[in-house]
């Protein structure tokens, strides 16, 4: 018979991959003839027939441990494994000492910690906080200073006003990940949209970038001057916006993406301040329109202005979402169709007159920045035809369509649009 316990050592390779050697070999010295058959138990049951199971990830099953045993109040159990999350099982300040594959960062702690004061109560997450920020100064990584009422909101950012005529909302996400931010970029929405059609999108690239989104005037919060818009107005918020957030933020120069409205704004800026931008993403955005589509634009106006955003917004959800998309995704649209209609029909009637007026085909060719064009296969309103004339006109830009999407293809398809848009920012 074998005498190598199998078991009992795959245990132990578990438990000192989690907890680190230092405590694994101080608990198992500590061992006596009272405990050492507890310790025999724990390691081959929790440590390999749990611990060893191919099902979850080893990260997940930490967090999975640390929720449990912070619901429950057992202190001294989430503090072991909270000591050994922040060092990957290392000893602190000791380079290599620890496992990365293990290791869980401050704000890892932190999520598991907010979820744990909605699902179990606000006391258990209150008193894991407490521990957490003792344990973080005691491995040399004490959090920075930062009042409450500074604190932002990770899911949808922080919220402002800019200072300008007509005032102007925007929401700031600062990098997840410590450090100064790779980009700053600045998302801007489609026409009868607002700042919500980037969530997913910019939560995801404010893990090393920061993320502003803005309502263009007279949609979401932002002022809805009266009068019919041009895009040089919308570029000139633009700009402001932007040497707002430089004095603000010291940004410079940033990445802008824009859909539909968004990237025809983002063309005039690209022509008229260049100097604002480091890379310009255009997406389902055409560069101007020919006599009979002005006219349709011009009769959609006066629908609107005769019965409202509601007259025009079952066929703009045709637009916008594929027909398979619109059957699978009924609540979403329904979603989006609620949110146009909501749109101030005085911005939503001065923003069609700017659409309906825009044309950059002639000054295309003076965009030098890094420019991505994307299309979508299915978008009718601004066919692939049209977009890949935006891009041949564009020197040196790149090309992306994305399959399978209408003409809201980064709520379509927000895999592949975010996709084309990390592999465009790699190379800058």
């Amino acid at each position: 018979m074998d005498p190598y316990d199998h078991d009992l050592e795959r245990g132990m390779r578990n438990r000192r991959r989690m907890l680190g050697d230092a405590w694994v070999d101080k608990s198992v010295a500590s061992a006596n003839d009272f405990t050492a058959e507890f310790q025999n138990f724990i390691t081959r049951y929790a440590w390999h027939e749990i611990w060893g199971r191919p099902g979850l990830d080893i990260k997940t099953r930490r967090v999975i441990v640390m929720a449990i045993t912070a619901s429950l109040g057992r202190w001294e159990e989430f503090e072991l494994h909270l000591r050994a999350a922040l060092t990957g099982g290392g000893v602190p300040g000791v380079e290599g000492s620890g496992n990365p594959e293990t290791q869980l960062s401050p704000d890892d702690v932190k999520e598991v910690l907010m979820q744990t004061a909605i699902y179990a109560g606000v006391p258990a997450a209150n008193t894991g906080m407490g521990i957490a920020a003792r344990l973080l100064r005691e491995i040399g990584k004490p959090p920075s200073p930062l009042a409450a009422t500074e604190a932002p909101m990770p899911a949808t950012g922080r919220s402002f006003r800019s200072t300008g005529t007509p005032a102007l909302h925007y929401t700031v996400r600062e990098p997840r990940k410590v450090g100064s931010p790779q980009h700053t970029i600045v998302l801007s929405h489609a026409l009868g949209s607002d700042v919500s059609m980037w969530d997913e999108l910019a939560n995801s690239l404010s893990s090393h970038n920061r993320v502003i989104c803005y309502d263009h005037r007279g949609h979401g919060d932002s002022d809805t001057p009266a009068g019919a818009y041009t895009m040089a107005d919308l570029a000139g918020d633009a700009e402001r916006l932007l040497s707002e957030l430089d004095n603000r933020f010291q940004s410079g120069p940033v990445v802008w993406i824009g859909l539909s409205l968004g990237g025809m704004v983002g063309q005039e800026l690209a022509v008229r301040c260049p100097e604002r931008l480091k890379a310009v993403v255009i997406a389902n955005a055409c560069s101007g329109y020919d006599a009979a589509a002005r006219a349709q634009w011009q009769q959609r106006i006066a629908t609107v202005a005769d019965q409202g955003i509601e007259a025009v917004a079952d066929g703009t959800m045709q637009r916008w979402f594929s027909e398979g998309f619109r059957s699978a995704q009924a609540a979403t649209v329904g979603r989006w169709q609620r949110r146009l209609v909501s749109t101030p029909l005085a911005g939503y009637l001065s923003a069609c007159h700017a659409v309906m007026n825009h044309d950059t085909t002639s000054r295309l060719s003076r965009i030098q920045l890094p420019t991505l064009v994307m299309a979508a296969s299915d978008d009718l309103g601004t066919p692939a035809a049209q977009m890949q004339s935006v891009a041949h006109a564009i020197a040196g830009s790149r090309w992306a369509l994305i399959d399978g999407a209408a003409h809201m293809s980064a709520l379509e398809k927000p895999a592949a649009f975010e996709g084309a848009v990390r592999a465009f920012l790699q190379d800058l």
